[in-house]
């Protein structure tokens, strides 16, 4: 066998065929890397790999044309049939040496995730799982292309039907959805001959143990028909080989059985064992937090999907698979609005578009909007929206909370002193936190409400009452918790206001904040891009960047022994607080003004056994609160206001779970415009036709002995 595999090895590479398959391979592949890696500067390798797939219907006909179908052709046939190396092994040892030409045109593709990495950060997990998939995806192409060369002696032959089998695999997919929309038996079956769907987990940066089975087990079945293939030319028309022909068919119908069976096993074991999430934001696996939740789930929850199970969103149904296989009391169930166009009327009288979520327990329920699902962010070079974070996680455990407590937590907001309304995206925190928001004019009653779990105070523009402030501070005494966030726009003194910042020790600095550092601000010194402090009130803030525009500074003492402070946002110490910003020349340090770092948005917190006090969240900017503040930085300001949420409502009696949206985006890479193209033309042009070339003078110099 060894020998063998040395004699076919050896002739793919004395020939130019060999030299055209990793010249072909590496040409396609380092014009898409240069496209979408070296230009644009995206990190993933998924994307070029994606976009070269198909090229296994020109590539492996070509590779795999000669290997057996010459044989039958110049009758060499023969000497395998009398061969004392068995039939198996023959077949194996081509198969392995036409697989190390496809295997050393991966190895040398594997190599570009390492030169990204030269470049700034890359996700290397998800790159070498994108690699795998494709590896295996043509690995089982190649089997299917020496079958087909089994079959006949014509090469020309064997390279068209080899195109048209793999073609099939290729398109199978789009294929079945011409059958049925909603999927049946004949889509099932046909979809066991879908080469490429098992390729898109891999793609995803999903370390799929079913997709390596499917490849694995196709590849050993194609190369278990070629064996049997070639044993059945040495049956003969007489009565006793006519039986043995029945027993090989027999055969190749249970080994297809097989293999169905073990497939059918694999899809059916738990998401969770059957595939790794190599995703650095974990997209496709559940939080710790959900799978608490999970645990002690004890009422039936039903989440019907408004769309038929093969058409809807395969991130989404990964999701709810995780939901159905941590908890017994969930239920997925699809409704194809095809078949059921008025089922969502049963819970909303809203319209609901193809995609969304309805979960329901009993008489409660909750509607997903398919939009709320992913987060998106307009891409000015192309002016289209673009998907940049997943919220299935959020907002899925989200309706599971709300459709299952028997007590939903209060936050209220002030009014009646011009403060801004919470809207867009930190009212839709509001609702996944499942929390209940109302207004509260302090003139309507008497102190605030006894189930307020929070109190808002967004950027008042003239000044609260005397009593109001008094109230304010009483519920502050009561464990209270207020987010106050300062209005630098407000008029005439605020001296009632201010008060219960000082009840907590926080005070304000008049005037704007410009800083210094030009990599912490945007556009302007005014726009401020502070540093978050590693605290739960910014937990989901991480490395990117908080939002600050036009903020006044926040002070506070040292800790006392019955409150602790914590800075959250803070500046450069190159920052200039401009005492006269309206007439101020200059950005830079001016007579009157403050040097130094400033702090923009602080917490106060009632500390020790005795104490009788909540906390109260200072934020030196009311605009950071806002939806164009929030879009600037992709939701970073709404998450750090969800972190906050989530401390106001995790009580002993009451604990809200708020998982933050999952990034899609990975950093750019920054590449200098030479160096890309330099690489480029390398990876396209200059290595690909070395290859050939080396192939073509190995060729000539054979020919010429």
């Amino acid at each position: 066998m060894r020998a063998i595999f040395k004699r076919e090895l050896r002739s793919y590479f004395q020939t130019v065929i060999g030299w055209l398959y990793l010249a072909a391979t590496l040409a396609l592949y380092g014009l898409y890397f240069f496209a979408y890696n070296l230009n644009y500067g995206y990190a993933k390798v998924s994307y070029a790999v994606n976009a070269i797939s198909f090229l296994f219907l020109l590539t492996v006909p070509v590779l795999t044309m000669r290997s057996l179908a010459e044989e039958k052709k110049s009758r060499t046939d023969q000497l395998i049939l009398t061969s004392p190396v068995s039939v198996g092994k023959i077949v194996l040892a081509k198969y392995f040496a036409m697989s190390a030409v496809h295997t050393i045109a991966v190895f040398a593709m594997s190599a570009t995730p390492l030169l990204l990495l030269a470049f700034g950060k890359a996700p290397s997990a998800e790159n070498y799982a994108a690699l795998l998939g494709f590896w295996l995806y043509g690995m089982l192409c190649i089997a299917v292309g020496l079958f087909v060369s089994s079959l006949t002696e014509s090469q020309v032959i064997s390279a068209v039907l080899t195109f048209v089998f793999l073609f099939v695999g290729y398109m199978m997919g789009g294929l079945t959805s011409l059958f049925s929309a909603s999927g049946n038996l004949l889509t099932r079956i046909l979809g066991c001959y879908d080469f490429v769907k098992p390729l898109e987990a891999f793609l995803d940066g999903r370390l799929s143990v079913t997709g390596i089975v499917y490849y694995a087990t196709l590849s050993a079945l194609f190369l278990f028909l070629t064996g049997q293939s070639i044993q059945k030319r040495r049956l003969t028309v007489s009565k006793k080989r006519i039986k043995l022909g029945a027993f090989h068919a027999g055969y190749v119908a249970a080994s297809i059985a097989l293999t169905a069976l073990v497939n059918l096993f694999a899809a059916e074991l738990p998401g969770a064992y059957m595939e790794i999430d190599l995703t650095s934001s974990k997209l496709y696996s559940l939080t710790d937090e959900t799978k608490g939740f999970l645990k002690g789930l004890s009422k039936d929850v039903t989440i019907y999907v408004i769309a038929s199970e093969s058409g809807a969103d395969e991130t989404v149904s990964e999701t709810l698979k995780r939901y159905e296989e941590l908890s017994r009391h969930v239920t997925v169930e699809y409704k194809d609005p095809a078949v059921s166009p008025n089922f969502y009327q049963e819970y909303t009288k809203e319209s609901v578009s193809s995609g969304s979520l309805i979960a329901v327990c009993g008489d409660v329920s909750r509607v997903i909007d398919y939009s709320k699902l992913y987060e998106t962010s307009v891409d000015y070079s192309t002016f289209s929206q673009q998907a940049t974070g997943y919220d299935g996680e959020g907002q899925i455990t989200s309706a599971l909370q709300y459709v299952t407590s028997d007590a939903m937590p209060v936050l209220y907001q002030l009014t009646g002193h011009g403060e801004a309304e919470l809207s867009g995206t930190f009212a839709d925190a509001v609702e996944k936190a499942n929390i209940t928001l109302k207004s509260l004019n302090l003139l309507e009653v008497e102190e605030v409400p006894e189930d307020a779990h929070a109190l808002v105070i967004n950027g008042p523009v003239s000044d609260l009452s005397g009593d109001d402030a008094k109230k304010v501070i009483s519920y502050l005494k009561r464990k209270g918790n207020v987010l106050a966030a300062v209005n630098y726009q407000a008029s005439g003194k605020m001296k009632n206001f201010y008060s219960v910042l000082e009840e907590f020790g926080l005070g304000v600095q008049k005037g704007l904040i410009a800083e210094g550092d030009a990599s912490r601000y945007y556009q302007i010194p005014f726009y401020l891009l502070p540093k978050a402090a590693e605290t739960n009130y910014t937990s989901s803030v991480g490395e990117n960047y908080v939002f600050v525009p036009f903020a006044q500074g926040i002070t506070f003492p040292d800790s006392t022994d019955q409150i602790s402070y914590q800075a959250l946002l803070t500046t450069s110490e190159q920052a200039v607080l401009k005492s006269d910003a309206a007439n101020a020349s200059t950005y830079e340090y001016e007579e009157g003004d403050t040097k130094g770092e400033f702090t923009v948005a602080a917490v106060a917190e009632g500390v020790g056994e005795d104490a009788a006090l909540g906390r109260l969240l200072a934020y030196g900017s009311s605009e950071m609160l806002g939806d164009s503040a929030d879009a600037m930085v992709s939701g970073s300001n709404s998450a750090m206001f969800s972190d906050a949420l989530k401390e106001f409502v995790d009580t002993e009696d009451m604990v809200g779970i708020v998982v933050p949206v999952k990034s899609y985006e990975v950093s750019r890479l920054v590449i200098p415009a030479f160096t890309g193209l330099a690489l480029g033309i390398s990876m396209t042009a200059v290595l690909p036709m070395l290859l050939l070339a080396a192939g073509i003078v190995i060729w000539v110099r054979r020919r010429k002995r």
